[in-house]
């Protein structure tokens, strides 16, 4: 669903539960990579993540059956390659990341929503999409402040922090 098509408040609000199911189930992978990985702490986090995500979402399908609308989800969204998806490629996750690394991944996936939602509100065909997408970003704001706030509450990672002593290989 192109951003262009979000012309009404039920198209907006599917959209959303979309991203924010998206978000959710990658979250969940990345917190099975970690535990893969032994890094629980990581894995912990991204789960509680998936945990938010999975509760905006089911609001999201609670609002939308109340409207008489349908909450069919497509969670493909990410195929779509468009910017402002509120999820990342698996390709930024590393097996030693830390708390730090975690948090700015999901900071950067609020902020992305952020812009996407600001955007809409900014630029609304009707008062009622702008409504809901001001909201939308709202919300997204918040996020964005509460990821920046747990963010200055951690070090930042040592230089060396995806050093592994453990040599990979199998001895000759």
């Amino acid at each position: 669903m192109a951003a262009e098509a979000l012309t009404g408040a039920d198209s907006l609000l599917a959209r959303a539960r979309a991203m924010e199911v998206e978000a959710a189930e990658r979250y969940d992978e990345f917190a099975a990579w970690m535990e893969v990985h032994n890094n629980r702490d990581i894995a912990g986090l991204f789960r509680e993540l998936s945990g938010i995500g999975r509760r905006h979402a089911e609001t999201m399908a609670t609002d939308l059956a109340d409207d008489g609308s349908a909450v069919a989800v497509n969670t493909a969204l990410a195929a779509s390659g468009r910017d402002e998806l509120e999820t990342i490629s698996g390709d930024a996750l590393h097996y030693l990341m830390t708390p730090h690394h975690a948090l700015q991944i999901a900071l950067k996936n609020e902020e992305r929503a952020l812009a996407f939602f600001a955007g809409l509100a900014e630029n609304a065909a009707s008062d009622e999409v702008h409504h809901l997408a001001a909201k939308l970003a709202d919300e997204k704001k918040r996020h964005v402040k509460l990821m920046s706030t747990w963010l200055t509450r951690l070090p930042e990672p040592s230089a060396d922090w995806a050093y592994d002593p453990d040599d990979a290989r199998m001895p000759d």
